[in-house]
C-alpha cells in the first residue's frame, strides 16, 4: 500500500511537472523582466496560489476568484471568510492573498505617516482607495492629525450595512479631546460604487466641522471613496 501511494504521489508530481511547471516559469519569467505590469490579473493571482498550492493548476481557481468578487481589488478586499468559501481555498491560500493585501497597506500607509498629511494628499488617497474602495460594507474612519498635520491616529469608528454607517458628531469630538486632535480628516466608503455625498454626509459633516471650531479643531475634509473614484468634499465646495 506504502508503494502504491507513493507511486500514486509521484505520478501526480510528474503530471503538475509536466503541465503546470513550463507554464508558471514562463509567468515567473514575464514577472523577472517586465514586472508586474506584464502579467494579467488572472495571472498573477495564478502564480500566488500556486506559491501556496504547488501541486495544483491555480488558474482555474484564480479565474474563479476573480468572478466571484469582482476584480483583484474585491478579492485582496474581501473577508478571509468569504474567501475561504470559495471550492478549493484552503487556510493556506487565504493567508497567501491576506498577507499581499496586509503588506501593501502596511507601504500605503507608511507612505502617509511619513509626510504631513496635507502635503501628501496623493499617497493618501491611494492608501484610502486600496483600503476601503471594494468594501462590502459601509465604513466611517477619521485620521486625527497633529498641528503639523502629521497622521497620529487612523481610526475605524465602526462598520455599518450595505449603504450606511453612522456616525456620531459627538463621538467624533471626544475621540479628538482624548487624543489631542488639531485636525481631522473624516472618511468613508460607499459599497454602491459611487463616491457621491448624500445629503446626510453634507449635513453631518458641517454639524462635526461647527462643533470643532468651538475647541479650535478643524475638519480639513470629508473624502467619501468608492469603486468609482472618491470624492473630496472639500473640493467640490461643500464644506
Amino acid at each position: 500500500m506504502v508503494g502504491s501511494k507513493g507511486a500514486s504521489l509521484a505520478e501526480q508530481d510528474a503530471k503538475v511537472t509536466h503541465d503546470g511547471a513550463g507554464h508558471r516559469a514562463r509567468l515567473r519569467q514575464k514577472l523577472a523582466e517586465a514586472g508586474g505590469d506584464a502579467l494579467h490579473d488572472h495571472e498573477l493571482i495564478e502564480y500566488l496560489l500556486a506559491l501556496a498550492i504547488p501541486r495544483r493548476d491555480t488558474k482555474p481557481l484564480a479565474k474563479a476568484l476573480l468572478r466571484e468578487f469582482g476584480g483583484i481589488g474585491g478579492l485582496m478586499a474581501a473577508d478571509w471568510h468569504a474567501i475561504a468559501r470559495v471550492p478549493g481555498m484552503g487556510d493556506t491560500s487565504v493567508a497567501a492573498i491576506k498577507i499581499v493585501q496586509a503588506s501593501a497597506l502596511r507601504m500605503l500607509r507608511n507612505e502617509v505617516a511619513a509626510r504631513p498629511v496635507l502635503a501628501s494628499w496623493q499617497a493618501l488617497l491611494d492608501y484610502l482607495r486600496a483600503d476601503m474602495a471594494h468594501l462590502g460594507v459601509e465604513r466611517v474612519r477619521v485620521l486625527h492629525l497633529n498641528t503639523r498635520n502629521m497622521l497620529i491616529r487612523d481610526e475605524n469608528m465602526g462598520d455599518g450595512s450595505i449603504d450606511q454607517a453612522a456616525i456620531y458628531v459627538r463621538e467624533v469630538i471626544r475621540r479628538a479631546i482624548d487624543l489631542g486632535s488639531a485636525a481631522l480628516i473624516l472618511v468613508h466608503n460607499h459599497p454602491s460604487g459611487s463616491p457621491e455625498p448624500s445629503r446626510q454626509d453634507i449635513e453631518v459633516t458641517r454639524q462635526i466641522i461647527e462643533a470643532g471650531k468651538r475647541l479650535n479643531i478643524a475638519v480639513h475634509d470629508h473624502i467619501i471613496v468608492g469603486a468609482q473614484g472618491h470624492v473630496s468634499m472639500r473640493a467640490k465646495g461643500l464644506l
